[in-house]
């Protein structure tokens, strides 16, 4: 298999996505909301490492991640943290990111943490959404200085 994306830009890729998980966890620490609950290392692989991917655009990063928290929101209210509703939820999940047209693969834990953590509604402000703004703003910065200008292909 043959990878024709420059050298430059896979290593500043992975340099972003190590400071971009440092700072993750450093952030987790102070927070003091454990890292196991902070669904977004595999968001911060895809962004940094494959900046050109749909599912890595502001539009699909941002909204699979608010919609798929969401639905485990709405499920683990109905139905309690039982692991049949999280299946269920990342079930609707996915639907709903497709219908959105804001489908993020990574986006699809969310469920399952809410759900079977029984997450509250504040969850869907820290650590998602307030993550998902650091994270737009850290691979906006980080894409636009290392590889000049490239980052996103779209906003929405």
């Amino acid at each position: 298999m043959k990878n024709d994306r420059p050298w430059i830009a896979i290593l500043a890729g992975a340099a972003g996505g190590a400071v971009a998980i440092a700072a993750m966890e450093f952030l987790a620490e102070r927070t003091a909301v454990p890292l196991a609950f902070i669904p977004f290392a595999t968001s911060i692989v895809m962004v940094m490492g494959s900046p050109e991917a749909k599912p890595a655009q502001p539009r699909a990063l941002v909204g699979g991640h608010l919609l798929s928290a969401a639905v485990g929101l709405v499920m683990v209210t109905i139905a309690g943290p039982q692991p049949w509703a999280a299946a269920v939820a990342i079930g609707i999940a996915m639907i709903v990111m497709h219908v959105t047209d804001t489908f993020h693969p990574p986006a699809g834990i969310n469920p399952l943490l809410v759900v079977v953590n029984d997450r509250s509604w504040s969850f869907l402000v820290v650590p998602i959404a307030a993550g998902v703004v650091i994270l737009v703003g850290f691979a906006y910065l980080w894409h636009n200085v290392t590889r000049r200008g490239s980052w996103p292909v779209r906003w929405w």
